[in-house]
């Protein structure tokens, strides 16, 4: 049962905290407000807040402890008023750089989508047609490559005596012949948002209404990084298989390349690789009632799916 509080009315640790986030927002000292608590999000606590008077609602997010190792809060702010600039995120309406406390407008008449979403058609063409506008967009001060993502959770889970798969040296071997083929061909740059969980993007919720825009929201990740990738983490991300994703290719670029391609294929792995060195991390860092070390097991997996096929050195000869 979801509780809605009054400001004053905290009982736990975390409402505690989003009732002194509430209070540090200018506009809204000395007025009534209430909270509840929102459904998702690993790394912090969201809460949807009213403010007497107000006629809009606003979604706070209070940064969980220890996301300062993975999440550059201010570049991920400039991202997120980059993307609202361009029409396709929330208002944000606050921002504390000191512990990188956000506030934003909440998005009234939307809902997230699901793994289900992303085997329709017309979600997919969303998705890419809202990346071509992020792409387009104006380089952020942060860049930080896939490359630059993995050595530093490897690094991390080292110092921390994380559990590595038994063959993470052949994985790291694999991964060094990836990185030498893009560097030697050189590196696609573009603001990318690094982070495609279907409930972070949003479309309408209300059927037979008039469409409304796709929005993106959390650009904790988002950064400069290889075009290819940003492809490449969400065709792996939503299972899409070899055929659908050289049509999706085709849709973003108007044209199926062969090395456009191997990049996506090859940044596939990447991404696993990535995601499974975050996963293994966080078996360290908490105790929440998620199995990080289970998911990194399964996502090294999928890596070695891509890295064993017969094609691999074929694909890193078309990067």
């Amino acid at each position: 049962m979801t509780v809605r509080r009054k400001l004053g009315e905290a009982t736990t640790v975390h409402e505690r905290n989003v009732e002194s986030a509430i209070e540090r927002v200018p506009p809204w000292r000395g007025r009534e407000a209430s909270y509840t608590p929102l459904v998702g999000g690993l790394m912090n606590q969201n809460w949807l807040v009213e403010i007497a008077g107000d006629p809009r609602r606003y979604f706070i997010k209070v940064p969980g402890e220890g996301s300062e190792m993975f999440i550059d809060r201010v570049a991920a702010n400039e991202a997120a008023r980059n993307a609202h600039a361009m029409g396709i995120a929330p208002e944000v309406i606050f921002f504390d750089a000191r512990d990188g406390l956000e506030v934003s407008e909440f998005l009234e008449g939307y809902r997230a989508c699901t793994n289900g979403d992303f085997g329709e058609s017309a979600i997919q063409s969303d998705v890419l047609s809202l990346y071509r506008r992020l792409h387009a967009g104006p380089k952020l001060s942060l860049t930080k490559t896939i490359f630059d993502m993995i050595e530093e959770h490897v690094e991390q889970g080292r110092e921390l005596g994380s559990h590595f798969p038994h063959d993470m040296s052949w994985i790291m071997h694999r991964y060094g012949q990836a990185k030498a083929a893009f560097m030697a061909s050189g590196l696609d740059l573009v603001p990318c948002f690094n982070d495609p969980m279907p409930g972070n993007f949003l479309v309408g919720a209300e059927l037979g209404a008039s469409p409304k825009p796709m929005k993106l929201i959390d650009y904790e990740f988002a950064s400069n990084n290889e075009r290819s990738y940003e492809l490449g983490v969400l065709f792996a991300e939503m299972f899409f298989d070899e055929q659908l994703t050289e049509g999706l290719i085709e849709q973003y670029l108007g044209a199926v390349r062969p090395e456009m391609v191997a990049r996506v294929i090859v940044n596939r792995a990447l991404a696993d690789i990535k995601w499974a060195s975050w996963a293994v991390v966080n078996r360290k860092l908490k105790d929440w009632d998620f199995d990080y070390q289970k998911y990194g097991v399964w996502k090294y997996m999928r890596a070695r799916d891509v890295m064993y096929d017969p094609r691999w050195e074929s694909w890193l000869r078309m990067v």
